[in-house]
């Protein structure tokens, strides 16, 4: 199958290609990098005749509510030209629980590109997945200072971007969804208790305190972004993947 995927170069855009050329099919990696702009059109009609499915990995720079925009444009630019190319299959990379948490505008945000998808023209499917694991130090950093760490004990369910990848790249090769699937870690936590394990980890001997307003995860209620039983469950733990 020949395959574009937009954002190629990323965390996971980067092991979607690996993957997906592992599996034999032909696969563009594209990017700002290589000529190819998702708000302003610039190169895609061009990079995705022959396609017979896109995955779109590209992500807003911010966190606010420009976002929404940057969504939304892009998301047109990108449905435009995959229809005139003759697409057959759109992916998208979403969020379990996004539409449970709207005062965070990014996950708003989201919702808005998952609901552009769906009203869109051609065959789609959405992969929505938990809080990377790569990205657990960066949070604990929102809220944290010399002596301590302040987290919300906010339950997650977090998993492995290599997870994550592998699945995004199993549902592009397959037929169109025409719906979403929740992929999850194998574990729920909560975000203090993650953090205590993070900072162990790496012998850190900071103290974190629950603070139900401290970072972006604040704005969640109860287990809005936990997947729910009908998710597909990967299997590398947090801690083993610390361990390695």
């Amino acid at each position: 199958m020949q395959i574009a995927v937009i954002g190629g170069t990323g965390l996971i855009g980067s092991q979607v290609v690996s993957n997906l050329r592992a599996a034999g099919h032909d696969v563009s990696s594209l990017s700002l990098s290589t000529g190819v702009d998702l708000l302003s059109g610039k190169g895609l009609d061009e990079a995705l005749k022959g396609a017979q499915a896109v995955v779109n990995l590209t992500n807003s720079p911010t966190f606010d509510d420009a976002s929404l925009a940057f969504f939304r444009t892009s998301m047109d630019n990108l449905l435009a030209s995959a229809r005139q190319a003759g697409v057959g299959h759109v992916v998208i990379l979403s969020i379990v629980g996004a539409d449970q948490v709207p005062d965070l505008d990014y996950y708003r945000a989201k919702v808005l590109q998952e609901d552009i998808l769906k009203a869109g023209p051609l065959p789609y499917s959405i992969v929505r997945a938990t809080q990377f694991f790569e990205f657990m130090e960066g949070v604990l950093s929102w809220t944290s200072d010399q002596d301590t760490v302040r987290l919300p004990a906010t339950p997650l369910q977090p998993m492995a971007a290599a997870d994550v990848a592998r699945a995004v790249a199993d549902v592009t090769a397959a037929t169109p969804l025409r719906g979403t699937r929740d992929i999850a870690g194998p574990e729920v936590m909560t975000l203090d208790e993650i953090g205590r394990i993070t900072l162990a980890a790496h012998g850190d001997h900071r103290t974190v305190t629950v603070d139900d307003s401290a970072g972006m995860f604040a704005a969640v209620t109860g287990d809005a972004i936990v997947a729910g039983p009908d998710a597909v469950i990967a299997t590398t733990s947090y801690r083993e993947w610390l361990s390695r």
